[in-house]
């Protein structure tokens, strides 16, 4: 993976160059520093875990929130840095009833 030293953002290997999608910046490609880079491609997806029979205390922290789509009163969460640095975390539930799963940002 390479990343634009202008803009910081992700860069994408187009023949001998590697181009910015954001800026539109290139740079040669160099075959010994992407030697030490991690790839994607062939790599095996991990397969579905199946937590029906995994007791509540094992899946994770709940939360009293009510389920938008069945009412319930339960969830359980978790929370990630999916924006910037400095804005809050998204947090997301997925309700110890249904299973329906919504997110939550601060504005």
């Amino acid at each position: 993976m390479k990343f634009c030293d202008d803009c910081g953002s992700m860069m994408k290997a187009d023949g001998d160059v590697w181009v910015c999608g954001s800026c539109g910046a290139e740079e040669l490609r160099d075959e010994a520093e992407e030697a030490s880079m991690s790839v994607t491609e062939g790599q095996e997806e991990t397969e579905v875990v199946d937590v029906s029979d995994v007791d509540d205390a094992q899946i994770g922290p709940t939360t009293e929130i009510r389920c938008p789509e069945c009412g319930n009163d339960r969830a359980s969460y978790e929370m990630k840095q999916i924006r910037a640095a400095d804005e809050s975390e998204t947090r997301f539930f997925t309700c110890t009833e249904c299973e329906h799963k919504w997110r939550e940002d601060d504005h």
